[in-house]
């Protein structure tokens, strides 16, 4: 009798516990809690009332030890989870072991929240003033920069606010910062450093795409080829973009902090190639992009600036599963220079049909860098008749064995060049294909052009990896499945398990 008063006096103890567990994390006695505090309180006075007379002996029974033992190791496993709990909330540390980092911002996003000089307000306009998706974008925010303070609001309940903001739709998020301001319509953690990116900034930068000789449309949304995705990705991060006819214009304009000569299908007339000579000379920033068989009249003026433009087509073997090894003119690089353009591109990038462009002669006032090689399996292939009118290629003499050089950036000291005063500086790419609508969002090929911008145009906060557009699955609950999940997995399995666990020692110690 008196173990058996002793199993329920345990049990009594245990439920009060749980009682108190529920009442202190939710704040609220619901019927959980006041079943398990009546029942317990009911078994612990039976307890108490039909062992007082033995309460001495049933306090040193070896039993009774056994029990108290386990409920004091149970309460200290508990407090030692409160402690835990309460250092990691006043510490707060987070560590991302995804692959691809998604529960962290990206690299851009950081660079450009340590470079806030005062506080970012961001107000989420949300039904309800609740939404899973953008407060976790929010806590991972404010947890990358103390800068960042963030808003819930419910637009129903102030819609004052909305109508100061002149916000009309849910999930849109106000960014403000000192005196400048701009609204998200369709927040992500792109959209938000883009955000950020353009309340920011002083000034902004105007980015001149040369036309007249067939170039890719930056307004051409509808065929692979147009550059409408690569003003898309300029425009996000607040550059200025327009069309640039230099057969028109005698010199570039001063409007125009960067020239893009694209892929022109006819050759550039020399007054063209000599305002952009002059534009270099005074201290001019560009980007060539000049594939195969296009472009090959403006090698001279690349090569004052320490650049040579191969005649000739990047040819990379590629292994097909039951096929063998294929020749291809789409080669894949993941071998890049020490350069600030590339030094947060881990990741590969595609270029398609691309010429050969390497360090040309050196002199002084030239800083030359490769930024991107093919694979060792490729080869820069000279015969492009062959290539291009039988579609075959065969490595020769005359050709340059891979890791072949695509791409190049360059710094220029005009005074030491005797060219004027300031510095030059130019990206030359081998093909303007990994630019355009088809290939622009392909792997990491949009960083690598807009680290290229943002090199040219000295913002080096922006020279890193932009967030990526697909972030981890998140599951969504309710209140009600949430407060389900809580109770089952933190207060009723650990009970059950505890009561069974006392049940089967009661049972096995009368045997």
């Amino acid at each position: 009798m008196h173990r058996s008063q002793s199993l329920l006096g345990i049990v009594g103890l245990l439920l009060l516990f749980f009682g108190g567990v529920s009442v202190f994390f939710t704040r609220r006695l619901e019927a959980y809690a006041l079943f398990h505090i009546a029942v317990g309180f009911v078994l612990l006075a039976y307890f108490l009332l039909r062992s007082f007379r033995d309460l001495g002996a049933l306090l040193s029974a070896r039993s009774t030890r056994y029990g108290a033992n386990m409920v004091v190791y149970s309460l200290l496993f508990v407090a030692l989870l409160v402690a835990v709990n309460w250092f990691g909330a006043r510490y707060n540390k987070r560590w991302d072991v995804s692959e691809s980092g998604v529960f962290s911002v990206s690299p851009q996003a950081q660079s450009v929240l340590a470079t806030l000089t005062q506080d970012v307000e961001m107000q989420a306009f949300l039904e309800g003033g609740h939404d899973p998706e953008i407060e976790s974008l929010f806590d991972s925010l404010t947890y990358a920069s103390p800068r960042v303070k963030t808003t819930l609001i419910d637009p129903d309940k102030q819609p004052e606010l909305a109508e100061k903001y002149g916000v009309r739709s849910y999930r849109t998020v106000r960014v403000a910062y000192g005196e400048n301001a701009t609204t998200v319509s369709q927040p992500s953690e792109e959209s938000l450093t883009n955000a950020l990116i353009k309340v920011t900034k002083q000034t902004s930068q105007t980015v001149c795409f040369v036309e007249g000789e067939g170039e890719p449309d930056i307004d051409d949304q509808q065929n692979a080829f147009g550059f409408a995705g690569a003003k898309e990705a300029l425009t996000g991060e607040n550059y200025q973009t327009r069309k640039l006819v230099l057969l028109q214009e005698a010199t570039v304009p001063d409007d125009c902090n960067i020239v893009v000569v694209a892929a022109p299908q006819r050759a550039l007339l020399p007054p063209p190639i000599d305002a952009l000579s002059a534009f270099l000379r005074k201290g001019g920033r560009a980007i060539f992009m000049l594939p195969p068989r296009e472009g090959d009249e403006l090698a001279p003026l690349l090569a004052e600036f320490g650049v040579k433009l191969g005649k000739d087509a990047v040819v990379d073997q590629v292994v097909r599963l039951f096929q063998g090894p294929q020749l291809g003119l789409n080669p894949i690089v993941n071998s890049y220079g020490a350069h600030p353009i590339t030094k947060d591109i881990k990741e590969r990038t595609v270029f398609p049909l691309t010429r050969s462009v390497d360090v040309g002669q050196a002199k002084p006032g030239l800083t030359v860098v490769s930024l991107a090689k093919t694979s060792q399996s490729s080869w820069a292939e000279t015969d492009l008749t062959t290539l291009f009118d039988a579609q075959s290629a065969v490595l020769e003499e005359s050709d340059v064995k891979g890791p072949v050089s695509i791409a190049v950036a360059v710094a220029a000291d005009l005074k030491q060049l005797g060219m004027g005063e300031g510095e030059a500086r130019l990206v030359v790419f081998g093909t303007a294909a990994f630019a355009d609508n088809k290939n622009i969002h392909t792997l990491y090929n949009r960083d690598l052009f807009l680290n290229s911008v943002g090199w040219l145009t000295s913002q080096e906060e922006l020279l890193s990896i932009r967030p990526r557009t697909v972030r981890a699955s998140r599951v969504e609950f309710s209140e009600e499945q949430a407060t389900a999940i809580f109770y089952l997995s933190v207060l009723v399995i650990p009970e059950l398990l505890m009561i069974v666990g006392l049940v089967i020692w009661w049972r096995r110690s009368t045997l």
